[in-house]
């Protein structure tokens, strides 16, 4: 199976543990000195309908795929999965 790197953001990523949905791919980490993907990252829930932003991004690492399908990604993340903030953009 050949992918594109655009068809990332067209996965939902899915915990294999726990069976929790953690979202679609959103962005993905980088590493220029050895050229390969570091990490995919999937934004937060929304709170209270999105009214009140979203909860940290979810990081997960390379190492924790287990599985790539047509259109789901299955990880294998610890309890404490890493999360980020979410950076703010300023309008102006």
């Amino acid at each position: 199976m050949i992918s594109y790197f655009s068809e990332l953001r067209y996965k939902e990523v899915i915990d294999i543990h726990t069976g929790q949905r953690l979202g679609y791919v959103c962005d993905a980490e980088f590493d220029d000195a050895e050229g390969r993907i570091v990490s995919l990252i999937t934004p937060g829930r929304p709170k209270f309908f999105g009214l009140f932003g979203r909860e940290d991004d979810y990081v997960l690492p390379w190492k924790c795929i287990v599985r790539m399908g047509a259109d789901i990604i299955l990880v294998e993340t610890q309890e404490d999965a890493p999360r980020r903030k979410r950076e703010k953009r300023k309008l102006f």
